[in-house]
């Protein structure tokens, strides 16, 4: 028999949690996530987008065994700022059995109805910089610490219980060698001329904090016409600082500045942490930081986490600028690999941008919607 559980303890929350851990054990690909960090992502005194969603979070027993789980997520200001009447789905493993995820997908629709709500779609997080969709190709190819993976059965279930396709993502990579690196250099040149505009290099951290709220301002700016776009409030700009930036090495986020000493554009890439986090297996003491650090320092594969271009700018070929910076940083640390963050097939100034790169299609993903009425 299955049943459902609301997660209302500590103990709960750390079944949740511990969820994955179980199910994808032995994986190759899964990337399992830290598990302090990610039970601190249900507290709303340490996670600020809880402040604006309502959160509740189900276990699945069949017996006295975890078969499942779910968070059912809105986000306040999507719903009443944004007019849009949605209830989200995220954090979504189960095992291979239709009675497991059905359950899980009726308590969504429940908690949706009870609220007026329209419609649902995940799985995805509170924000546009939480995990998005589950995965439909590339299974056989490692995850990434900002990406969800999932067995192949997974977009079974999903069709099975009526969800339809809403939004599809793509992940490719690229090898640094395959870099026209003369073509960037002198088209840097050119429109750094042409537009009056200088690259912005940081070398250290306090630097690049006394400017990161200028970032997210851009990146707000840069992305507010796409499908869905929630904006990333006060609070959550603290907190992206504190979770991430810190921790990046300044030399791999760059700026492009105007005139006037405003950012037109910005970037961060990664050093990849996925192996590092297996080797963890979601504990960061006694030794596990280690791991991180080495990847941080040593790690020959990057990941391009971010990137943001000012509307007014971006047909002017500002991306030359940052990528002639960003080549002169990734040569000089030996950088072998650079591997793309999800992104929205839709969206095609992005991919318009790497074209040059000889891009490569590593996997897909998608999140699905269904209709509450």
């Amino acid at each position: 028999m299955i049943f459902l559980k609301k997660v209302s303890n500590k103990k709960d929350l750390r079944n949740f949690v511990m969820f994955p851990f179980e199910l994808y054990k032995g994986s190759k690909y899964w990337i399992p996530p830290i598990i302090n960090q990610e039970m601190n992502n249900f507290n709303k005194d340490l996670n600020p987008n809880l402040q604006d969603s309502k959160v509740e979070l189900f276990l699945a027993y069949q017996d006295k065994n975890v078969v499942g789980r779910i968070a059912v997520i809105i986000n306040w200001f999507e719903v009443k700022e944004q007019k849009t009447s949605k209830i989200r789905f995220g954090w979504f493993d189960f095992i291979d059995n239709y009675e497991v995820s059905d359950i899980l997908f009726k308590k969504v629709i429940e908690i949706g109805k009870a609220n007026h709500l329209e419609y649902m779609e995940g799985p995805m997080g509170f924000s546009n910089l939480d995990k998005v969709g589950v995965l439909t190709s590339g299974f056989d190819v490692i995850g990434t610490m900002i990406t969800n993976y999932n067995y192949d059965y997974y977009k079974n279930h999903y069709k099975k219980h009526g969800l339809k396709i809403e939004k599809t993502f793509h992940e490719k990579t690229f090898m640094f060698n395959d870099i026209d690196t003369g073509y960037y250099e002198k088209m840097s040149r050119i429109v750094k001329t042409r537009n009056n505009l200088k690259e912005v290099n940081f070398y250290s951290t306090s630097k690049l904090m006394g400017r990161a709220n200028e970032m997210f301002d851009l990146f707000n700016e840069s992305y507010a016409k796409l499908s869905s776009f929630v904006k990333i409030s006060e609070k959550q700009k603290e907190h992206m600082k504190e979770k991430f930036l810190s921790f990046i090495n300044p030399e791999y986020i760059k700026f492009v500045e105007n005139s006037e000493n405003k950012i037109v554009a910005f970037a961060i890439i990664m050093p990849s942490f996925a192996k590092a986090l297996q080797r963890m297996n979601g504990k960061l003491f006694p030794f596990g930081f280690l791991h991180l650090l080495h990847a941080k320092k040593f790690n020959k594969d990057v990941t391009l986490y971010l990137i943001g271009i000012h509307p007014d700018y971006q047909k002017l070929g500002v991306t030359a600028i940052i990528f002639n910076s960003f080549i002169q940083t990734l040569k000089n640390k030996g950088i072998q690999i650079c591997r793309r963050t999800p992104e929205l097939i839709d969206n095609g100034s992005i991919d318009k941008i790497w074209k040059n790169f000889n891009p490569k299609l590593i996997k897909t993903r998608s999140t699905y919607k269904a209709d509450l009425h």
